[in-house]
Protein backbone atom coordinates (compact mmCIF):
# COMPACT_ATOMS: atom_id res chain seq x y z
CA UNK A 1 0.00 0.00 0.00
CA UNK A 2 1.28 3.19 -1.33
CA UNK A 3 1.37 6.96 0.74
CA UNK A 4 -1.18 9.06 -0.10
CA UNK A 5 -0.20 12.82 1.20
CA UNK A 6 -3.31 14.14 2.03
CA UNK A 7 -2.21 17.64 0.84
CA UNK A 8 -4.87 19.82 -0.80
CA UNK A 9 -2.86 21.48 -3.35
CA UNK A 10 -1.79 17.60 -4.69
CA UNK A 11 -5.71 16.88 -4.80
CA UNK A 12 -6.08 20.18 -6.52
CA UNK A 13 -3.41 19.59 -9.31
CA UNK A 14 -5.11 15.77 -9.67
CA UNK A 15 -8.58 18.01 -10.09
CA UNK A 16 -7.04 20.10 -12.83
CA UNK A 17 -5.21 17.00 -14.93
CA UNK A 18 -8.86 15.81 -15.27
CA UNK A 19 -10.12 18.79 -15.88
CA UNK A 20 -8.08 19.29 -18.53
CA UNK A 21 -8.33 15.81 -19.86
CA UNK A 22 -12.15 16.48 -20.08
CA UNK A 23 -11.37 19.76 -22.11
CA UNK A 24 -9.44 18.52 -24.56
CA UNK A 25 -11.61 15.47 -25.02
CA UNK A 26 -14.30 17.68 -25.69
CA UNK A 27 -12.23 20.35 -28.28
CA UNK A 28 -11.35 16.61 -29.84
CA UNK A 29 -14.59 15.28 -30.42
CA UNK A 30 -16.26 18.51 -30.97
CA UNK A 31 -16.89 18.04 -35.11
CA UNK A 32 -17.73 14.33 -34.75
CA UNK A 33 -19.81 14.23 -31.59
CA UNK A 34 -20.49 17.96 -30.67
CA UNK A 35 -23.50 16.31 -27.99
CA UNK A 36 -21.12 14.52 -25.82
CA UNK A 37 -18.58 17.76 -26.50
CA UNK A 38 -21.56 20.11 -25.04
CA UNK A 39 -21.72 17.80 -21.93
CA UNK A 40 -18.03 17.48 -21.12
CA UNK A 41 -17.61 21.30 -21.84
CA UNK A 42 -20.48 21.94 -18.84
CA UNK A 43 -18.96 19.55 -16.76
CA UNK A 44 -15.82 21.74 -16.97
CA UNK A 45 -17.76 24.73 -16.38
CA UNK A 46 -20.14 23.84 -13.48
CA UNK A 47 -16.60 23.15 -11.46
CA UNK A 48 -16.43 24.38 -8.05
CA UNK A 49 -12.68 25.15 -7.95
CA UNK A 50 -11.97 28.68 -7.88
CA UNK A 51 -7.62 28.37 -8.23
CA UNK A 52 -5.76 30.34 -11.37
CA UNK A 53 -5.55 26.92 -13.08
CA UNK A 54 -9.40 25.92 -12.82
CA UNK A 55 -10.75 28.90 -13.95
CA UNK A 56 -8.85 29.13 -17.14
CA UNK A 57 -9.99 25.72 -18.08
CA UNK A 58 -13.14 27.03 -17.44
CA UNK A 59 -12.78 30.60 -19.34
CA UNK A 60 -11.29 28.28 -22.36
CA UNK A 61 -14.37 26.03 -21.71
CA UNK A 62 -16.97 28.71 -22.05
CA UNK A 63 -15.32 30.60 -25.08
CA UNK A 64 -15.62 26.78 -26.96
CA UNK A 65 -18.94 26.20 -25.82
CA UNK A 66 -20.62 29.63 -26.95
CA UNK A 67 -18.68 28.81 -30.48
CA UNK A 68 -20.45 25.17 -30.52
CA UNK A 69 -23.53 26.54 -29.66
CA UNK A 70 -23.16 29.25 -32.32
CA UNK A 71 -22.16 26.83 -34.87
CA UNK A 72 -25.49 24.28 -34.39
CA UNK A 73 -27.77 27.56 -34.53
CA UNK A 74 -28.51 27.39 -30.94
CA UNK A 75 -29.92 30.68 -29.67
CA UNK A 76 -31.31 30.05 -26.52
CA UNK A 77 -28.06 27.71 -25.25
CA UNK A 78 -26.38 31.01 -25.87
CA UNK A 79 -28.38 32.68 -23.58
CA UNK A 80 -28.75 30.48 -20.94
CA UNK A 81 -25.12 29.56 -21.02
CA UNK A 82 -24.44 33.79 -20.30
CA UNK A 83 -27.12 33.43 -17.04
CA UNK A 84 -25.47 30.53 -15.75
CA UNK A 85 -22.12 31.43 -15.37
CA UNK A 86 -22.74 34.79 -14.01
CA UNK A 87 -21.20 33.29 -10.08
CA UNK A 88 -18.10 32.33 -11.85
CA UNK A 89 -17.48 36.17 -12.83
CA UNK A 90 -17.22 37.09 -9.00
CA UNK A 91 -13.89 34.76 -9.22
CA UNK A 92 -12.42 36.73 -12.11
CA UNK A 93 -11.27 39.85 -12.81
CA UNK A 94 -13.57 41.93 -14.32
CA UNK A 95 -11.93 43.13 -17.54
CA UNK A 96 -12.36 39.03 -18.54
CA UNK A 97 -15.69 39.33 -17.44
CA UNK A 98 -16.53 42.14 -20.00
CA UNK A 99 -14.79 40.06 -22.62
CA UNK A 100 -16.60 36.69 -21.81
CA UNK A 101 -20.38 38.45 -22.15
CA UNK A 102 -18.99 40.41 -25.31
CA UNK A 103 -17.66 37.21 -26.47
CA UNK A 104 -21.09 35.32 -26.42
CA UNK A 105 -23.64 38.41 -26.90
CA UNK A 106 -21.10 38.13 -30.34
CA UNK A 107 -21.52 34.68 -31.00
CA UNK A 108 -25.36 35.47 -30.96
CA UNK A 109 -24.77 38.05 -33.35
CA UNK A 110 -23.74 35.43 -35.68
CA UNK A 111 -26.81 33.55 -35.63
CA UNK A 112 -29.22 34.54 -38.21
CA UNK A 113 -32.57 36.13 -37.08
CA UNK A 114 -31.42 36.76 -33.70
CA UNK A 115 -31.39 40.08 -33.36
CA UNK A 116 -34.57 40.55 -30.96
CA UNK A 117 -32.87 37.92 -28.65
CA UNK A 118 -29.59 40.69 -29.18
CA UNK A 119 -31.36 42.50 -27.29
CA UNK A 120 -33.22 40.87 -24.51
CA UNK A 121 -29.43 39.47 -23.55
CA UNK A 122 -27.94 42.71 -23.50
CA UNK A 123 -31.26 44.35 -21.76
CA UNK A 124 -30.65 41.54 -19.10
CA UNK A 125 -27.31 41.97 -19.00
CA UNK A 126 -27.31 45.88 -18.34
CA UNK A 127 -30.06 45.22 -15.22
CA UNK A 128 -27.20 42.86 -14.10
CA UNK A 129 -24.28 44.82 -14.68
CA UNK A 130 -26.81 47.68 -12.39
CA UNK A 131 -26.93 45.27 -9.67
CA UNK A 132 -23.32 44.64 -9.61
CA UNK A 133 -22.12 47.67 -10.13
CA UNK A 134 -20.36 46.96 -13.13
CA UNK A 135 -20.04 50.35 -15.10
CA UNK A 136 -17.60 49.72 -17.92
CA UNK A 137 -19.08 46.58 -18.84
CA UNK A 138 -22.77 48.34 -18.89
CA UNK A 139 -21.65 50.94 -21.16
CA UNK A 140 -20.36 48.84 -23.34
CA UNK A 141 -23.82 47.07 -23.25
CA UNK A 142 -25.21 49.81 -23.80
CA UNK A 143 -23.77 51.07 -26.70
CA UNK A 144 -24.20 47.56 -28.38
CA UNK A 145 -27.99 47.61 -27.48
CA UNK A 146 -27.94 51.32 -29.31
CA UNK A 147 -26.16 49.39 -32.47
CA UNK A 148 -29.06 46.89 -32.45
CA UNK A 149 -31.92 49.29 -31.91
CA UNK A 150 -30.44 51.04 -35.32
CA UNK A 151 -30.40 48.02 -37.11
CA UNK A 152 -33.78 47.32 -36.04
CA UNK A 153 -35.09 50.61 -37.33
CA UNK A 154 -36.03 51.77 -33.53
CA UNK A 155 -34.47 55.20 -33.60
CA UNK A 156 -35.69 56.63 -30.31
CA UNK A 157 -34.47 54.23 -28.53
CA UNK A 158 -31.05 54.15 -29.99
CA UNK A 159 -30.80 58.32 -29.78
CA UNK A 160 -32.25 57.86 -26.31
CA UNK A 161 -29.48 55.49 -24.58
CA UNK A 162 -26.60 56.93 -26.35
CA UNK A 163 -27.61 60.90 -24.77
CA UNK A 164 -27.16 59.68 -21.67
CA UNK A 165 -24.00 57.41 -22.35
CA UNK A 166 -22.07 60.09 -24.36
CA UNK A 167 -22.87 62.43 -20.62
CA UNK A 168 -21.47 59.56 -18.98
CA UNK A 169 -18.43 58.62 -20.48
CA UNK A 170 -17.43 62.33 -21.23
CA UNK A 171 -17.42 62.92 -17.34
CA UNK A 172 -15.30 59.20 -16.98
CA UNK A 173 -12.61 60.70 -20.02
CA UNK A 174 -12.90 56.63 -21.75
CA UNK A 175 -12.27 58.40 -25.40
CA UNK A 176 -12.74 55.05 -27.13
CA UNK A 177 -15.69 54.66 -26.24
CA UNK A 178 -16.79 57.99 -26.55
CA UNK A 179 -15.53 57.60 -30.50
CA UNK A 180 -17.46 54.52 -30.96
CA UNK A 181 -21.40 55.79 -29.15
CA UNK A 182 -20.32 59.41 -31.34
CA UNK A 183 -20.26 57.28 -34.16
CA UNK A 184 -22.83 55.31 -33.56
CA UNK A 185 -25.29 58.73 -33.30
CA UNK A 186 -23.82 60.06 -36.66
CA UNK A 187 -25.17 56.96 -38.12
CA UNK A 188 -28.61 56.93 -36.35
CA UNK A 189 -28.75 60.51 -37.80
CA UNK A 190 -28.02 59.44 -40.96
CA UNK A 191 -30.94 57.04 -40.90
CA UNK A 192 -33.08 59.90 -39.60
CA UNK A 193 -32.13 62.06 -42.59
CA UNK A 194 -30.57 64.61 -40.00
CA UNK A 195 -27.19 65.72 -42.03
CA UNK A 196 -26.49 67.98 -40.46
CA UNK A 197 -26.54 66.19 -36.81
CA UNK A 198 -24.91 63.38 -38.78
CA UNK A 199 -21.61 65.66 -39.79
CA UNK A 200 -21.62 67.49 -36.23
CA UNK A 201 -21.49 64.15 -34.35
CA UNK A 202 -18.50 62.22 -36.80
CA UNK A 203 -16.61 65.77 -36.47
CA UNK A 204 -17.19 65.10 -32.45
CA UNK A 205 -15.74 61.28 -33.28
CA UNK A 206 -12.74 62.51 -35.57
CA UNK A 207 -12.10 64.98 -33.24
CA UNK A 208 -11.93 62.51 -30.12
CA UNK A 209 -10.01 59.86 -32.36
CA UNK A 210 -7.11 62.11 -33.24
CA UNK A 211 -6.15 62.75 -29.70
CA UNK A 212 -5.82 58.74 -29.06
CA UNK A 213 -4.40 55.70 -30.36
CA UNK A 214 -7.57 54.42 -32.86
CA UNK A 215 -7.87 50.73 -33.63
CA UNK A 216 -7.90 50.43 -37.48
CA UNK A 217 -11.15 48.73 -37.51
CA UNK A 218 -12.82 52.14 -35.98
CA UNK A 219 -10.70 54.26 -38.60
CA UNK A 220 -12.59 52.75 -40.91
CA UNK A 221 -15.58 52.84 -39.93
CA UNK A 222 -15.26 56.41 -39.34
CA UNK A 223 -13.89 56.70 -42.84
CA UNK A 224 -16.88 54.23 -44.10
CA UNK A 225 -19.32 57.33 -42.81
CA UNK A 226 -17.39 59.81 -43.59
CA UNK A 227 -17.69 59.05 -47.32
CA UNK A 228 -21.26 58.18 -46.45
CA UNK A 229 -22.03 61.55 -45.38
CA UNK A 230 -20.32 63.54 -48.51
CA UNK A 231 -21.67 60.96 -50.73
CA UNK A 232 -25.31 61.75 -49.63
CA UNK A 233 -23.94 65.91 -50.20
CA UNK A 234 -23.45 64.69 -54.31
CA UNK A 235 -19.34 65.56 -53.00
CA UNK A 236 -18.75 62.19 -54.61
CA UNK A 237 -14.79 62.77 -55.53
CA UNK A 238 -14.36 63.05 -51.97
CA UNK A 239 -16.67 60.61 -50.65
CA UNK A 240 -14.52 58.28 -53.22
CA UNK A 241 -11.34 59.21 -51.61
CA UNK A 242 -13.06 57.89 -47.94
CA UNK A 243 -14.29 55.14 -48.93
CA UNK A 244 -10.90 53.97 -50.13
CA UNK A 245 -9.49 54.47 -47.05
CA UNK A 246 -12.26 52.28 -45.42
CA UNK A 247 -11.21 49.96 -48.10
CA UNK A 248 -8.26 49.81 -47.39
CA UNK A 249 -8.17 49.55 -43.90
CA UNK A 250 -11.00 46.65 -43.81
CA UNK A 251 -8.47 44.81 -46.80
CA UNK A 252 -6.06 44.76 -44.53
CA UNK A 253 -7.78 43.08 -41.48
CA UNK A 254 -9.46 41.03 -43.84
CA UNK A 255 -12.91 42.16 -42.93
CA UNK A 256 -16.16 41.73 -44.85
CA UNK A 257 -17.22 45.01 -45.24
CA UNK A 258 -13.80 45.75 -47.17
CA UNK A 259 -16.50 44.37 -50.45
CA UNK A 260 -19.32 47.50 -49.09
CA UNK A 261 -16.35 50.22 -48.97
CA UNK A 262 -15.39 48.47 -52.80
CA UNK A 263 -19.13 48.92 -53.69
CA UNK A 264 -19.13 52.45 -53.17
CA UNK A 265 -16.44 53.49 -54.64
CA UNK A 266 -18.01 51.77 -57.58
CA UNK A 267 -20.97 53.92 -57.08
CA UNK A 268 -19.11 57.52 -56.67
CA UNK A 269 -17.31 56.63 -60.15
CA UNK A 270 -20.42 55.79 -61.75
CA UNK A 271 -22.44 58.89 -60.43
CA UNK A 272 -19.56 61.24 -61.44
CA UNK A 273 -19.87 60.09 -64.69
CA UNK A 274 -16.77 57.38 -64.86
CA UNK A 275 -18.25 54.99 -65.35
CA UNK A 276 -15.51 53.34 -67.74
CA UNK A 277 -13.00 53.43 -64.57
CA UNK A 278 -15.32 50.72 -63.23
CA UNK A 279 -13.76 47.86 -65.16
CA UNK A 280 -10.41 49.06 -64.32
CA UNK A 281 -11.17 49.29 -60.53
CA UNK A 282 -12.44 45.78 -60.59
CA UNK A 283 -9.69 44.46 -62.27
CA UNK A 284 -6.79 45.90 -59.92
CA UNK A 285 -4.99 44.20 -58.02
CA UNK A 286 -6.61 45.09 -53.98
CA UNK A 287 -10.19 44.48 -55.15
CA UNK A 288 -10.12 41.52 -57.84
CA UNK A 289 -10.24 39.01 -54.48
CA UNK A 290 -13.40 40.35 -53.92
CA UNK A 291 -14.95 39.07 -57.06
CA UNK A 292 -18.30 38.29 -56.40
CA UNK A 293 -22.40 39.45 -57.06
CA UNK A 294 -21.91 42.37 -55.10
CA UNK A 295 -19.29 43.48 -57.69
CA UNK A 296 -21.36 41.96 -60.64
CA UNK A 297 -23.98 44.33 -59.95
CA UNK A 298 -22.10 47.39 -59.79
CA UNK A 299 -20.49 46.32 -63.45
CA UNK A 300 -23.99 45.53 -65.31
CA UNK A 301 -25.30 49.24 -63.72
CA UNK A 302 -21.90 50.84 -65.11
CA UNK A 303 -22.41 49.16 -68.42
CA UNK A 304 -26.32 50.35 -68.32
CA UNK A 305 -24.97 53.86 -67.42
CA UNK A 306 -22.50 54.03 -70.20
CA UNK A 307 -24.85 52.71 -72.59
CA UNK A 308 -27.77 55.21 -71.60
CA UNK A 309 -29.95 52.59 -71.81
CA UNK A 310 -33.17 52.58 -68.95
CA UNK A 311 -33.43 49.04 -69.96
CA UNK A 312 -30.28 47.95 -69.26
CA UNK A 313 -30.24 49.40 -65.76
CA UNK A 314 -34.12 48.12 -64.82
CA UNK A 315 -32.78 45.08 -66.02
CA UNK A 316 -29.91 45.20 -63.45
CA UNK A 317 -31.62 46.17 -60.82
CA UNK A 318 -34.12 43.22 -61.26
CA UNK A 319 -31.34 40.64 -61.35
CA UNK A 320 -29.19 41.96 -58.88
CA UNK A 321 -31.98 42.93 -56.00
CA UNK A 322 -30.58 41.86 -53.39
CA UNK A 323 -27.13 43.75 -54.10
CA UNK A 324 -29.07 46.87 -54.89
CA UNK A 325 -32.06 47.47 -53.92
CA UNK A 326 -31.48 46.34 -50.20
CA UNK A 327 -28.60 48.41 -49.74
CA UNK A 328 -30.29 51.44 -48.80
CA UNK A 329 -27.56 53.83 -49.55
CA UNK A 330 -26.64 52.34 -53.02
CA UNK A 331 -30.45 52.31 -53.42
CA UNK A 332 -30.80 56.19 -52.79
CA UNK A 333 -28.47 57.14 -55.25
CA UNK A 334 -29.04 54.56 -57.86
CA UNK A 335 -32.68 55.40 -57.81
CA UNK A 336 -31.62 59.55 -58.56
CA UNK A 337 -29.07 58.36 -61.58
CA UNK A 338 -32.18 55.88 -62.75
CA UNK A 339 -34.59 59.53 -63.31
CA UNK A 340 -31.81 61.13 -64.94
CA UNK A 341 -31.14 58.67 -66.81
CA UNK A 342 -34.60 58.70 -67.87
CA UNK A 343 -35.16 62.35 -67.94
CA UNK A 344 -31.91 62.72 -70.73
CA UNK A 345 -33.40 60.27 -72.30
CA UNK A 346 -36.88 61.37 -72.96
CA UNK A 347 -35.38 65.08 -73.60
CA UNK A 348 -33.23 62.85 -76.58
CA UNK A 349 -36.58 61.32 -77.96
CA UNK A 350 -39.07 65.14 -77.83
CA UNK A 351 -36.40 67.37 -78.85
CA UNK A 352 -37.05 66.75 -83.11
CA UNK A 353 -40.93 67.46 -81.75
CA UNK A 354 -43.34 70.24 -81.43
CA UNK A 355 -46.33 68.28 -80.92
CA UNK A 356 -45.82 64.10 -80.42
CA UNK A 357 -48.51 61.76 -79.19
CA UNK A 358 -47.68 60.45 -75.79
CA UNK A 359 -48.23 56.28 -76.93
CA UNK A 360 -45.34 57.67 -79.48
CA UNK A 361 -42.85 58.71 -76.99
CA UNK A 362 -43.93 55.44 -74.88
CA UNK A 363 -43.39 53.42 -77.62
CA UNK A 364 -39.71 55.13 -78.61
CA UNK A 365 -38.46 54.37 -75.27
CA UNK A 366 -40.56 51.16 -74.91
CA UNK A 367 -41.91 51.98 -71.17
CA UNK A 368 -45.54 51.99 -69.77
CA UNK A 369 -47.50 54.97 -71.04
CA UNK A 370 -48.60 55.89 -67.33
CA UNK A 371 -45.08 55.91 -66.21
CA UNK A 372 -43.84 57.83 -69.32
CA UNK A 373 -47.22 60.22 -68.72
CA UNK A 374 -45.78 61.10 -65.16
CA UNK A 375 -42.24 61.55 -65.75
CA UNK A 376 -43.50 64.12 -68.36
CA UNK A 377 -45.68 65.84 -66.31
CA UNK A 378 -42.78 66.06 -63.24
CA UNK A 379 -40.05 67.15 -65.74
CA UNK A 380 -42.69 70.15 -66.93
CA UNK A 381 -43.16 71.10 -63.59
CA UNK A 382 -39.77 71.14 -62.23
CA UNK A 383 -38.63 73.17 -65.77
CA UNK A 384 -36.48 70.43 -67.34
CA UNK A 385 -38.41 71.87 -70.77
CA UNK A 386 -41.37 74.06 -71.77
CA UNK A 387 -44.16 72.29 -72.31
CA UNK A 388 -47.80 71.61 -71.95
CA UNK A 389 -49.45 68.10 -71.67
CA UNK A 390 -52.75 68.06 -73.58
CA UNK A 391 -54.75 65.12 -71.88
CA UNK A 392 -57.46 65.04 -74.02
CA UNK A 393 -55.96 64.72 -76.84
CA UNK A 394 -53.03 62.55 -75.10
CA UNK A 395 -50.61 65.28 -76.82
CA UNK A 396 -47.33 66.69 -75.32
CA UNK A 397 -46.64 70.07 -77.01
CA UNK A 398 -43.39 71.47 -76.29
CA UNK A 399 -42.46 75.42 -76.98
CA UNK A 400 -39.73 76.93 -77.93
CA UNK A 401 -36.83 78.52 -75.41
CA UNK A 402 -38.20 82.06 -75.56
CA UNK A 403 -35.47 84.71 -76.62
CA UNK A 404 -33.87 86.00 -73.01
CA UNK A 405 -34.79 89.73 -72.69
CA UNK A 406 -31.40 91.43 -71.63
CA UNK A 407 -33.11 94.76 -71.22
CA UNK A 408 -34.87 93.80 -67.87
CA UNK A 409 -31.49 92.24 -66.24
CA UNK A 410 -29.76 95.74 -67.55
CA UNK A 411 -32.04 97.76 -65.68
CA UNK A 412 -32.09 96.08 -62.64
CA UNK A 413 -28.13 96.20 -62.63
CA UNK A 414 -28.29 99.90 -63.14
CA UNK A 415 -30.81 100.44 -60.33
CA UNK A 416 -29.00 98.24 -58.06
CA UNK A 417 -25.70 100.17 -59.01
CA UNK A 418 -27.80 103.33 -58.61
CA UNK A 419 -28.92 102.54 -54.87
CA UNK A 420 -25.19 101.79 -53.70
CA UNK A 421 -24.21 105.40 -55.20
CA UNK A 422 -27.24 106.72 -53.18
CA UNK A 423 -25.82 104.72 -49.66
CA UNK A 424 -22.73 106.19 -50.44
CA UNK A 425 -23.33 109.86 -50.78
CA UNK A 426 -26.02 109.61 -47.39
CA UNK A 427 -22.69 108.19 -45.58
CA UNK A 428 -20.43 110.90 -46.87
CA UNK A 429 -23.22 113.62 -45.91
CA UNK A 430 -23.74 112.10 -42.92
CA UNK A 431 -20.04 112.66 -41.74
CA UNK A 432 -20.22 116.74 -43.02
CA UNK A 433 -23.00 117.16 -40.71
Amino acid sequence: SGFIPRCPFFFTNIMVVALSADFDKAVEIADIFPEESTKLLQQVISNDGDDEETSKLKEQAIYKLADLYTKQGKVAELGTLLKSIRPFFSTIPKAKTAKIVRTIIDSVSKIPNSVRLQIELCLESIEWTRSEKRTFLRQRIEARLAALYLQTKDYSQALSILTNLIREVKRLDDKLLLVEIQLLESQVHHALRNLPKARASLTSARTTANSIYCPPTLQAEIDMQAGTLHAEEKDYKTGYSYFYEAFEGFSSLEDERAVLALKYMLLCKIMTNNSEDVHQLINGKAAIRYAGPDIDAMRAVAKAHTDRSVHAFEAALKSYHKELADDSIIHAHLSALYNTLLEQNLCRLIEPFSRVEIAHVSKLINLPLPQVEAKLSQMILDKKFLGILDQGAGCLVVFDEPPQQKTYPAALETIENLSKVVDSLYEKASKLS
